[in-house]
């Protein structure tokens, strides 16, 4: 099955940056189709782009997919902006460089920043395909200030019951189709404004952190019911954990629908409402209170 996806636009706290503005476009639409390619950290064949988007630490950033350059395949495109069979996790990936817009990308130090999961019976890819397309997250605020490459990942697992089934987008400026084992990827150039100081205490690289035989990427999702629920149990996506401004986290976060902590009043769209030491609200006054990690829920549409 091919099923066309590419992330287009970038938008930063509501306002859209354009079409394909500060992004490494690939020449082709071809997959790559190993976990262990040279060129999985953002594609291979990139176009040059001389943008470097600015993004302020805290701020609310979003992704944008559709089934091809500009937007659906015609006015009926069921699979717009993917098809809808094609359930798993999101996760967002920066790596420190010096000029986001010139720098190579092998053997860049990545760390994960945001993981939408399983929570509710859905997936991070049924919001966003349930959100026309975009997939939002917060640059957390303690990220340093500077030039970071940004790779957002989007997981099909429909098909990943048997090793080489997951299909794999890191989502780039041309369609990527997703066929058995798919990698499709390019990266944003971003500049993070603010005061922050967070220094990674360990990161990862891209190929390594990932083995075809991860749990969360062989893995039968559908539960006896047939339902993409995976089976009722948690789901646990590949990768580090996702970083914590207070430096804590776990090895592997779990995204699910819950909160810890106290606190009175809620918790404004897409602010932190629960987790380990947290004291702040815990109702969101717009949203679900969704777990990223033990020490960071975060309300979300």
């Amino acid at each position: 099955m091919r099923t066309p996806s590419s992330r287009q636009r970038v938008s930063v706290n509501g306002a859209d940056q354009g079409l394909l503005v500060g992004m490494r476009a690939p020449s082709s639409n071809n997959p790559i189709q190993n976990v262990n390619d040279g060129n999985i950290a953002c594609n291979s064949g990139l176009s040059s782009s001389s943008t470097i988007i600015n993004v302020p630490a805290g701020a609310r950033v979003g992704a944008l997919w559709q089934h091809v350059i500009g937007g659906p395949q015609g006015s009926n495109d069921a699979d717009n902006p993917i098809a809808k069979s094609h359930h798993g996790p999101i996760q967002v990936y920066l790596a420190k460089v010096s000029n986001a817009a010139s720098t190579g990308t092998s053997g860049l130090s990545w760390f994960k920043i945001a993981s939408d999961g399983l929570s509710g019976g859905q997936w991070g890819v049924d919001r966003m395909v349930a959100n026309n397309g975009w997939a939002y997250f917060t640059m957390p605020s303690c990220i340093a200030p500077g030039n970071y490459l940004m790779r957002v990942e989007l997981l099909a697992l429909h098909s990943a019951g048997s090793q080489g089934g997951a299909q794999f987008f890191y989502p780039s400026d041309s369609a990527g189709h997703a066929l058995n084992k798919n990698e499709q990827m390019s990266c944003a150039q971003i500049n993070v404004t603010g005061s922050g100081n967070f220094s990674p205490s360990s990161t990862v690289k891209f190929p390594g952190v990932y083995s075809a035989t991860d749990p969360g990427i062989l893995i039968s999702i559908y539960g006896s019911s047939g339902a993409a629920d995976n089976g009722g149990r948690a789901y646990n996506p590949p990768g580090p954990a996702v970083i914590t401004c207070s430096g804590g986290g776990n090895t592997n976060p779990t995204t699910t629908t819950a909160g810890s902590g106290g606190g009175g009043g809620t918790a404004a769209l897409y602010a932190q409402c629960g987790g380990k030491n947290y004291s702040g609200p815990t109702v969101c006054a717009s949203g679900t209170c969704k777990v990223s990690n033990e020490f960071y829920s975060q309300c979300l549409p």
